[in-house]
């Protein structure tokens, strides 16, 4: 009887313990596409990133879903394992690939939801299909964290790719900008004339015609 306490004790507490380890994994491979250092990278990209954004970056891959669409199976997952960064069915990207349908889904989940619209998610995908297609999944999955974390740092709405938020036009115009003041002061810094024939000229008492 002792024997069988202690042995419920340690497959109930281990249980435990392997279910809350399992909700702090962000990188699900269960279709073995990445290496070990490659999703400990990931870990770490996602680290980072969830930290800029307080949104939780996920990817799940798998051999199968059991008969669901993708969809339907992320949406399962959100509902049933609760992942988020700000707590239970929180802020969550996730990018999902069936191996076996050679599926892929993008969801978004409390705040990503709102800024990772339908098309911006299609854009992403649209992004990340050429790695994908070459079979560079550690390429495509750190793309899909990146992109959508660029895109939450936009207002929705808002075309996220617009040129106006490119780096090198941003610069392009900072230095038109100090090129233009530059310029102005240095044509400025002569000197205005301010005289002219009749500045010096008495006419009460000038004999000059």
């Amino acid at each position: 009887l002792l024997l069988l306490i202690m042995a419920f004790c340690v497959v109930f507490f281990w249980g435990s313990f392997a279910k809350a380890a399992s909700k702090d994994e962000v990188i699900l491979d269960q279709a073995k596409l990445l290496t070990s250092d490659e999703k400990a990278k990931l870990e770490a990209l996602s680290s980072k990133l969830g930290k800029e954004r307080e949104t939780t970056f996920m990817i799940i891959t798998l051999n199968g879903t059991g008969g669901k669409s993708l969809r339907q199976y992320v949406e399962d997952f959100y509902d049933e394992e609760a992942p988020g960064y700000d707590g239970p069915h929180g802020n969550t990207a996730i990018l999902a690939i069936d191996m076996k349908e050679r599926d892929v889904d993008l969801e978004g989940y409390g705040k990503a939801e709102k800024y990772l619209d339908n098309e911006r998610l299609n854009t992403i995908r649209e992004a990340i299909t050429p790695a994908l297609s070459d079979g560079d999944y550690y390429q495509a999955f750190s793309g899909f964290m990146e992109k959508a974390r660029d895109y939450m740092g936009v207002k929705p709405g808002v075309n996220p790719d617009s040129i106006l938020f490119k780096w090198w036009f941003q610069i392009a115009v900072a230095l038109f900008v100090a090129l233009v003041i530059v310029g102005l002061m240095a044509f400025r810094s002569g000197g205005r004339v301010t005289v002219n024939a009749r500045t010096y000229l008495d006419e009460q008492h000038s004999g000059v015609v």
